[in-house]
């Protein structure tokens, strides 16, 4: 195994930006608002819970991130994407877990869609039948199905903040009408295409988080970030779906279920940051994202 979690330095790239797992990278010499239009993505193996970054790490979170989102650009090969070159022009020291983009002018909006109800959905749910504003049926429980999906955006946050749920007439007043009707196509087009996929390997789709950006070259809506991975979904065993409780999911459920048990002795009220996991932790938060990978894709991790 092997781990990265600080940004790196890189020959002939310049760090311009760290967030939760990814740093962002532009050419040496050029300004990161008038560059060429190129920008390195590399995946980190850090790891985040309850809008803190932990301090310990996921061996090989990054490159699982970064193969499995190259795998689902495939598979949705219609939508306009960001990636140039997954491997002309990487620095050898983030091989695998780098990605050469254009630079998108991405829009405030987290693109989010639900075909299940769960998560702060269901919070929502449970007090007004609601969700992001959107009604639905009665009699609904965790887990359960919301067919068709449901697009439930939120507004980005600055790092260490929650994102806040936003209704469609919210992001129609950020981007403007047409561009909201885009995005909320796209996102469903996507969840629709992709939940497909997942099911045929046995794995539930619950939602998952997209992010596009206006290409200023061309003009286009284009899907940007990272995608369908277990950072941005919820993906579920379908052999396990039991509606009516939580789903064992392929994510950093370990990660949190320990943070809020009390051998962490951790208080996720205080503004104090979280411990150091615990090896059995790390190790068993690194198989569910391996056995993510290889389920969706058929491949073994190497």
């Amino acid at each position: 195994m092997s781990g990265l979690g600080s940004a790196p330095e890189l020959p002939g790239w310049r760090h311009v930006y760290s967030g939760k797992v990814r740093d962002l990278y532009v050419p040496i010499g050029e300004a990161e608002e008038t560059g060429d239009g190129r920008v390195l993505v590399v995946a980190s193996d850090r790891i985040s819970a309850y809008d803190h970054v932990l301090s310990s790490i996921i061996p090989d979170k990054g490159r699982i991130l970064t193969q499995l989102s190259l795998w689902w650009f495939e598979q949705l090969a219609e939508v306009p994407n960001h990636v140039l070159s997954a491997d002309e022009g990487i620095p050898e020291a983030v091989a695998g877990r780098a990605m050469i983009c254009r630079k998108l002018d991405m829009y405030p909006v987290e693109c989010i869609a639900r075909g299940y109800l769960t998560g702060s959905g269901l919070a929502e749910y449970r007090a007004s039948q609601t969700v992001c504003g959107l009604p639905l049926p009665g009699g609904l429980v965790d887990g359960s199905r919301i067919a068709p999906a449901v697009f439930t955006p939120s507004a980005k946050a600055e790092q260490g903040e929650h994102d806040e749920n936003i209704t469609y007439e919210a992001v129609v007043d950020t981007v403007g009408a047409g561009t909201a009707e885009q995005l909320r196509s796209l996102t469903l087009d996507i969840y629709t295409r992709a939940e497909a996929i997942a099911r045929e390997r046995g794995i539930i789709l619950a939602d998952t988080k997209v992010e596009f950006g206006l290409d200023p070259a061309t003009g286009t809506v284009t899907l940007g970030d990272e995608v369908l991975t277990p950072d941005s979904s919820r993906f579920w065993d379908a052999a396990l779906y039991a509606p009516g409780q939580a789903q064992p999911s392929f994510d950093k459920q370990y990660v949190r279920d320990w943070l809020t048990s009390p051998a962490s002795g951790w208080d996720k009220a205080s503004d104090t940051p979280p411990p150091a996991l615990p090896d059995d932790v790390v190790e068993r938060t690194r198989a569910r994202y391996v056995e993510a990978y290889e389920r969706l894709t058929g491949k073994a991790f190497v």
